[in-house]
């Protein structure tokens, strides 16, 4: 699997203003380097490795399911075997380190998961934005094919064909409704 850190996503973003915004998403999870969740909890990656070590010697995480070594291109064209942690891990990590940093990870992981929970669900507006707009589409096709239908003799061959493009928008927007997990 190649996991491009071109994901422009803000998953987090302290008082201070920084930011850990290169993150690899795959399977419904985002992914970090050592290096990037000692950035992200303002330490150093021998904490962030002493932590991750304790949490696999505990069984609090099960390291298969939680690590997973990609291949990440460096900006010398090549690529290079990197070990990752899903976000069960960070937000594990979170947990122990001693930090400021940390400390308001932890409150803005703590106030997500609560309003997630209180709402019921999580909607990402972009997404919602694109979906919308898929019906609308959707929904104006239908409209044109209709209206071509009561004002047109229409074949077999070209029923065939405005059947066909109904399907073909059906499914293309019941794909795009597929839960990303």
């Amino acid at each position: 699997m190649d996991m491009e850190p071109n994901n422009q996503i803000l998953i987090y973003q302290a008082d201070d203003g920084s930011a850990i915004t290169e993150v690899s998403l795959e399977a419904g999870t985002i992914w970090l380097t050592q290096v990037q969740i000692a950035e992200l909890f303002g330490t150093k990656r021998p904490a962030i490795t002493k932590h991750l070590s304790n949490i696999f010697k505990c069984y609090e995480l099960d390291k298969e399911s939680v690590c997973s070594i990609l291949e990440r291109t460096a900006t010398d064209g090549k690529n290079y075997k990197t070990q990752y942690y899903n976000l069960d891990a960070i937000i594990s990590v979170g947990y122990r380190v001693n930090s400021v940093n940390a400390t308001h990870f932890r409150q803005w992981a703590n106030r997500v998961l609560k309003d997630y929970l209180t709402r019921g669900y999580a909607l990402n507006e972009k997404q919602l934005r694109e979906q919308n707009q898929k019906l609308s589409d959707l929904r104006a096709t239908v409209s044109l094919l209709e209206h071509t239908l009561a004002h047109q003799a229409v074949g077999e061959m070209e029923a065939k064909g405005l059947l066909k493009v109904i399907a073909d928008y059906a499914y293309a927007f019941s794909r795009s409704h597929a839960p990303a997990w």
